[in-house]
This record gives structure tokens, sequence and C-alpha cells, in this order.
């Protein structure tokens, strides 16, 4: 009876240090892992965030920037960190979506990743290099057409949603252009500004500064109609492709186990960092809104259903990471 007693008060004992913990939670800085370089849009939205993030959350949230293969190193590297809080992803649909559907031999997959909330919500910005002559894009379709696989466009990596609306834009519009993969946003955008390659599909917080200054063109936004976020730059139905569309968003994650309680503060404290007024200023200076979803499980839905369009452009596109 006395060795029942004590396993129980044992049993006891560790259930309450267990809900303490998540309780106190956190106690220290908590990571938040961003899978492109620096200048680039989720880069942006991180940094954004951050400093709301951990108010609500009372700790410190550091960015850490680990680019590479359209983002699959940093959701790896978060999927296979401990599933205590303190290591978070903000990904897009290239790394939850994209990447696995053009690579079986990746080493996560989202069952490995849990979703607390979708944060962001925008379409992309076709910009160009001034020195093309390019004004439009029935100009981008006529100089493509007129030298098949001469125009370069820059994106933020093999598999990433720039590439893809490429590769999309490409086939709707029945023209070649050669891709060229970067490590994110903002090298990409500089390679246009450079003219090493021409034209780029690019997230509107890494191109639009550029934009607004005349240093580079832009020719449409790659939602069908304009965005009032982007009021000056055709959708892509005045642009004269009306069967092109695509929007783009970003997320956080955390490891897989996480415990819910834990989901649960990080999911509060995002919305009330998405509700600041201040962030909600510097996502529309970026053409960029808030998009927060009404729980980890809507946002997990959500998830299941917009795989399906990216998946089913990859498979249609014929897209692979070579």
């Amino acid at each position: 009876m006395a060795r029942r007693l004590a396993l129980i008060a044992a049993l006891m004992l560790a259930g309450a240090c267990a809900n303490a913990s998540a309780q106190a939670y956190p106690t220290k800085p908590i990571r938040l892992v961003v899978g492109f370089t620096p200048g680039g849009a989720a880069d942006f939205v991180a940094r954004a965030l951050g400093e709301y993030l951990g108010r609500a959350l009372g700790q410190n949230v550091v960015i850490e920037n680990r680019a590479g293969a359209g983002s699959s190193i940093a959701a790896d590297y978060v999927a296979k960190s401990a599933p205590d809080g303190y290591t978070m992803l903000i990904a897009s649909p290239s790394s939850i979506s994209v990447n696995p559907a053009l690579n079986s031999k990746l080493g996560y997959s989202l069952r490995d990743l849990m979703p607390i909330t979708k944060v962001s919500a925008s379409p992309l910005l076709i910009a160009a290099n001034p020195g093309i002559g390019v004004n439009s894009i029935s100009d981008l379709i006529a100089a493509a057409k007129k030298n098949p696989g001469h125009l370069n466009y820059a994106s933020s990596g093999n598999g990433s949603a720039p590439h893809l609306a490429g590769v999309l834009f490409t086939r709707i519009a029945g023209i070649d252009m050669v891709h060229v993969p970067f490590k994110g946003g903002g090298p990409a955008v500089q390679s246009v500004l450079a003219g090493d390659t021409q034209v780029t599909f690019a997230t509107p917080p890494s191109v639009l500064p550029l934009v607004q200054a005349g240093r580079l063109r832009a020719l449409a936004v790659t939602s069908r109609e304009r965005s009032p976020l982007l009021p000056n730059v055709p959708g892509m139905k005045e642009a004269g492709l009306p069967d092109y569309e695509m929007s783009f968003w970003y997320g956080f994650f955390v490891p897989a186990g996480t415990k819910p309680e834990i989901v649960k503060k990080l999911f509060d404290a995002t919305i009330s960092a998405l509700q600041q007024p201040e962030v909600k200023k510097a996502f529309a200076r970026e053409a960029t809104e808030t998009a927060a979803s009404r729980s980890p499980e809507e946002f997990a839905a959500f998830l299941a259903e917009d795989a399906k369009f990216w998946v089913r452009l990859v498979k249609e596109s014929g897209a692979t990471l070579d």
C-alpha cells in the first residue's frame, strides 16, 4: 500500500510539474526561423511581427535566417527541433506544399510541423528592369515570343511561390523564359536591378521600394483584379491574362508534438501582435495584409485545401528541383 501511495504521489507531482512548466512558458527567448536571406518578404514579415510577438509572450523573439533549398533547410531544421515552443518557423506554400511535392526525399513533411496561424496574405508583383523596354504584360509576352529563351526571370529559389508563379505565367502566356533561382527574394530582386536577369515574380516587400523609386517597373499584380494595396498596378485580367491568378501567404509553425497549451499561447500572442496598428501599417506599406486564422485547427484545414492547388500546379507544370 505504501508503495502504491508513493507511486501515485510521484505521478501527481510529475503532472503538477508538467502543468506548471506549460503555464510558465516561455522562460527564455524564442527563435523564429526564416527560410530565406534578409531583405525578402519572409524576413520582413518575421521582423515586423517579432517585437510585438515578444511583448505578448514576455520574452524576446530572435529572428534566425537559415536560407537555402527553397526554404526546405529551415523547415527541416524546425521540424527536427525539440517540441518545446522555443523554435518557430515562418513558412509559405513553398516549404509546406511545394517542396514535398517536388522532392519525395525531403527529410520532413507537413506531419512533422504543427500549424499555429496564418499571418499574412498578398499577391505577387511582376516587375522588370526598365532597361529592357517592357512596360506591360503584353510587352513582356511579345518580347518573350520574339526571342524565346532569351529573357530570364529571377525567383527566391526552386519550388518557391515566385518560381511557380513564373512557371504558371509562361504556361498560360505560351512563352519561354529561363528561370534563375536565388536563396531569397532580396538577391533575386538585386539581380533584376543589376540586369543579370530581366524579370521577377516577387513578394511585394522585396520589390516595392525599388518600384516606388523608379528603379524597377511594375507590370502587374498576380491577382485577377487590382489590389487595393497597389491601386496603380493592374491585375492580370486588366493586363490581358484573365485565366492567371495566384496569391501568397505566410504562417507560423512549431515542431509536431508541441503541447496544445503552448500552441495556444503562441496563437494568442500572434493574434495580439497582428492586431497592433503599427503592424497593420507596416504590412500595408509593403502591400501585404494581416491574415489571422480563427484557430490552429482552421489554419490546418486551410492548409489541406491550399495544398491541392500547389501540388496540382507542380504536377501540371512539370517543375523539378533541377
